[in-house]
């Protein structure tokens, strides 16, 4: 273990509370039996305990449920007829709190939950709850690289890797208890572009550091799980293919997974990205994603492994000249063909929009066309094209609407929530994954306000019938105490940073315009003519991109209803509008107001909720940590100053294009 490093614990900071009426549920804690994930349920109780309330708190094994005249207290213990799954029933009656649940994991759970609850100030009295989760996996993919660097982190740097090395110490297990604590039951520690020394993190240059971190993770009910790269054989093993249907490949595969699972034999598996961005994939042997996939999924198989493999493949060389095709078909035309094609211990894993991580996209048309694949929903809380965590940005209300979504792909379970939890579609359930915003500041996301994405997204994960504004609320008292004053305003801050992102960035689902390469700040024309397929058209008498059947066709690659209320300009959701059609600037929309005009009165409405974001800030002063305030201040600040530049730069191109002006006199440049 090395050296404790100076960070905090964020929401599971606890504040001292020695009044709380119910503090004497925690002086004892029995537990049923000696199992490691329980065993650490109880610490957690008990840490609680003596920071909350300054109760030492006796941990009592029992052998059985605990007699009828046995003392207050909490009681833990498996229920071979309780909630499954990771499930919990958290109950109080004659004086004493039980947690019970089929499996260990269920019971940490519990246990964080009660925590919460007392953190809260809420009465333990006559508590009765009952919580199994919607998704089998809750997963974070982190794009940590060996050397320490974050790709796309905005928060410092990896707390896995530092040169060449693994790191493990007392931050790993509190980021395991941080973790589990929201109910995220794997972890993908290093990047999804696996590279140089990564490749060997399944080799036995890494297997010690490997089954070390995995035993921290499986105390806390956590799977470890790496991002692997598929031409191993090669770069690793000295072969001179990739190949998946090569019989030297299948072989060099498999012996490497039983070396692998030697050392980690509860490893999760692997996460694969291939044939996107230059990484090495079966399209180079002209294999398809399902012989690439299962390939590997039969050398994991007998280990009961994994491989979840990303959709997010396209190509690389599109001319902009080039009205037809089209990137956001890319992974629909790559996938939908291959429906049925994987075996059962595969998971695709699609990310939320057809493009990548917007402000605002439609959701994949891949979910609801896959009907016999497993899948998993991936999301992004790292802010990449949202603020990079400098600017808040509240990402739960985005994730709902995801969630909730209609495809059309049954007569009643057709959402997408019901897709990757198996309700639609039950042998093929898969679960819903974020890619990280935690690195190595003192406050893990850089932006404190930011930690609301990283708990938000593990209690939806959870429990997605939770909504956005009790997600808010929740993570607000965890973090800074039950004070309503804190909580109204913070709750406020966090539920119009989203719409206000939107407002002054880039309107209707156009997305992009932004800087090439760090994907920060104003650049209306930055990927415009380049090879990405990033593109919004734009000319002198309107903007858009034509995705209905008289363009690139996308819209017709959903399912009925949808893909008909895609097709039009009277039908597109308006929020959507540019993203599906090309639009005359003088249209006007359903509120009376031209193209344009919208375009120009949200850009400066978005400053405007900064302003109000900054005075609701200022106003509780007093209440917050000093530390805190300022931190948030200071990006608060910079938040403003960028939505200018956002709306100024906007704003002046489209009045240059349109040469329209603003029916309400403002100053545009």
């Amino acid at each position: 273990m090395e050296e404790q490093m100076d960070y905090s614990m964020a929401w599971l900071s606890y504040r001292k509370n020695p009044l709380f009426p119910d503090r004497e549920y925690f002086r004892k804690i029995y537990v049923q039996e000696n199992e490691a994930v329980i065993h650490t349920a109880a610490k957690e109780l008990s840490r609680a305990a003596e920071a909350m309330f300054d109760e030492s708190s006796q941990i009592i094994t029992i052998v059985k449920e605990a007699p009828e005249n046995s003392s207050a207290g909490i009681y833990l213990y498996t229920d071979k007829n309780g909630p499954g799954n990771g499930g919990y029933h958290l109950y109080e009656e004659g004086g004493r709190l039980t947690i019970t649940a089929k499996e260990p994991s269920g019971i940490l759970y519990g246990c964080f939950a009660l925590i919460r609850k007392a953190q809260r100030l809420l009465s333990l009295k006559n508590l009765d709850y009952k919580e199994e989760p919607d998704n089998p996996l809750r997963m974070l993919n982190h794009w940590g690289n060996m050397d320490g660097s974050i790709e796309r982190g905005y928060s410092g740097d990896s707390f896995f890797f530092k040169s060449q090395e693994l790191l493990i110490n007392e931050r790993t297990v509190d980021y395991a208890r941080l973790v589990s604590s929201i109910g995220i039951n794997g972890v993908v520690i290093n990047n999804v572009n696996v590279k140089e020394n990564a490749t060997k993190l399944i080799s036995e240059d890494y297997a010690e550091d490997l089954k070390q971190l995995a035993m921290i993770f499986r105390n806390y009910g956590i799977s470890l799980y790496l991002s692997l790269n598929f031409a191993a054989p090669m770069e690793l093993g000295g072969l001179d293919t990739a190949d998946p249907e090569a019989a030297e490949v299948k072989d060099w595969w498999e012996k490497q997974m039983k070396q692998v699972y030697a050392s980690v034999p509860d490893l999760g598996g692997f996460l694969v990205k291939a044939d996107s961005e230059g990484r090495p994939g079966p399209f180079t042997y002209q294999r398809t994603h399902a012989q690439g996939a299962n390939m590997l999924a039969n050398a994991v198989k007998p280990y009961g492994g994994v491989i979840i493999w990303r959709c997010f493949v396209y190509n690389c060389t599109q001319d902009w000249r080039d009205r037809k095709t089209d990137r956001a078909r890319s992974a629909y035309d790559s996938f939908s063909p291959l429906d049925g094609q994987f075996v059962d211990n595969v998971i695709l894993q699609i990310k939320n929009g057809p493009m990548d991580f917007q402000v605002r996209e439609p959701v994949s048309s891949l979910f609801g066309a896959l009907q016999r694949t497993r899948q998993i929903l991936e999301v992004q809380i790292a802010q990449e094209y949202t603020g990079q965590q400098r600017h808040v940005c509240y990402l739960i209300p985005e994730f709902k609407e995801i969630l909730e979504f209609h495809t059309r792909c049954t007569k009643e379970r057709d959402t997408v929530a019901d897709i990757i939890s198996g309700r639609a579609f039950p042998q093929f359930a898969g679960g819903i994954t974020a890619v990280a915003n935690t690195g190595s500041d003192t406050n893990w996301t850089g932006h404190d306000l930011a930690a609301a994405n990283w708990f938000g997204f593990g209690r939806l994960a959870f429990s997605p019938s939770l909504t956005a504004g009790e997600i808010a609320e929740e993570w607000c008292e965890c973090t800074f105490g039950p004070d309503k004053e804190i909580t109204e305003a913070v709750c406020r801050i966090l539920m119009m940073s989203w719409p206000a992102y939107e407002k002054y960035t880039s309107p209707l689902g156009i997305g992009w315009m932004v800087n090439p390469h760090n994907h920060y700040g104003p650049n209306v024309d930055g990927y415009e003519y380049d090879r990405w397929g990033t593109y919004h058209r734009a000319d002198h008498y309107g903007l858009g991109v034509e995705r209905g059947s008289k363009g690139t066709g996308y819209a017709q690659t959903y399912l009925e209803p949808n893909a008909s209320m895609y097709e039009t300009i009277e039908d597109c959701p308006e929020e959507l509008l540019l993203f599906f059609h090309y639009v005359p600037y003088t249209y006007r929309l359903k509120n009376g107001k031209t193209l344009i005009q919208h375009i120009y009165d949200t850009h400066f409405e978005g400053v405007e909720d900064v302003q109000k974001m900054i005075a609701l800030w200022n106003g509780i002063r007093e209440r917050i940590p000093e530390d805190i305030f300022m931190r948030v201040s200071e990006r608060l600040e910079h938040q403003l100053e960028h939505a200018k530049e956002w709306r100024d730069q906007i704003n002046t191109y489209f009045y240059r294009k349109s040469f329209i002006e603003d029916e309400k006199g403002r100053e545009i440049y």
